[in-house]
């Protein structure tokens, strides 16, 4: 098995993001849905959506619980807000697929699963919102049900992406949880096959594999993103890079970046642990800049 490719300057330069210039407004730049949150963790979806539009996709939906959908499009007033149909415990229902079906053909990324708590229907309703998806980021509370809803991730043809940690890689696959981490670069590539999706396994080396072996790694010297939201803003960053039509795999590696390096950054001018998974959000912008004139 050859090594994971360094997601380095000379990977970024050899994979160049879509320009930046006249011409490019926001139906250009992509649509994201966002779907997510739960009576426990109803402000997630804000951290993912607004990820999303500061990696630079023009518009952006969020699909919440009802009794939070209000809230959250008061606190965000850049995005849109599908209200979704709650089950006797507020969480999404599965009647969540039809509310949303008038709402899809505009998009060209879904992000699915932030802040959401899993339940008997989830993954009845991930199989039915990938039957609409051009390209999904399956994270947090869908991703328990990607096993259960395999074909369906398996029918999007590799533009699917799963962002697990180990210890959620470890109940998709039934692996032991010390077994990924001692050799997460194989964990990744199997569960890439598996599964027909890039994966994103999530450590302090984070691996990024695809279906075909193609493997890629980031190493990150920022323990201060180990902090609630982080990951929703990671799968946010990488929704709003796909949605701009960067293919599944590189669009993955640029997410896992500049998440990374906005925490580097984080680490030298707030300090290395105690900033908050928010505070990655404005310095996705410069970092993208920085990169276009690189």
């Amino acid at each position: 098995m050859s090594a994971p490719v360094a997601i380095d300057a000379a990977w970024r330069a050899a994979h160049p993001l879509p320009g930046i210039g006249a011409g490019v407004d926001k139906d250009s730049r992509g649509q994201v849905l966002v779907l997510g949150g739960s009576a426990f963790v109803p402000g997630a979806v804000r951290l993912t959506a607004e990820a999303a539009l500061r990696a630079g996709a023009g518009k952006v939906q969020v699909a919440a619980p009802a009794p939070h959908a209000t809230a959250l499009g008061t606190a965000m007033p850049e995005m849109a807000i599908v209200a979704l149909p709650v089950d006797a415990d507020g969480e999404v229902a599965l009647a969540a697929a039809d509310a949303l079906a008038p709402h899809l053909d505009g998009c060209q990324a879904m992000v699915l699963g932030c802040g959401m708590a899993q339940r008997a229907q989830t993954p009845a309703l991930l199989a039915r919102l990938l039957v609409d998806a051009k390209a999904a980021v399956i994270d947090a509370g869908m991703l328990g049900a990607v096993a259960d809803a395999r074909d369906a991730v398996a029918a999007l043809g590799g533009r699917a992406i799963l962002t697990p940690h180990p210890g959620e890689l470890a109940k998709l696959t039934g692996a032991a949880r010390e077994a990924i981490e001692g050799d997460p670069v194989a964990a990744a590539r199997d569960a890439a096959a598996r599964f027909g999706a890039v994966v994103v396994l999530k450590q302090d080396r984070t691996i990024v594999a695809d279906p075909s072996g193609t493997l890629l790694a980031f190493v990150s010297d920022s323990p201060g993103l180990g902090t609630a939201g982080s990951g929703d803003v990671l799968a946010g960053v990488i929704g709003g890079v796909l949605a701009r039509g960067v293919a599944p795999l590189e669009a993955a590696a640029w997410g896992v970046w500049l998440h990374g390096q906005a925490g580097a950054t984080l680490a030298t001018t707030v300090g290395p642990l105690g900033f908050l998974a928010r505070e990655l959000l404005p310095v996705v912008p410069r970092l993208l800049a920085a990169q276009a004139t690189a």
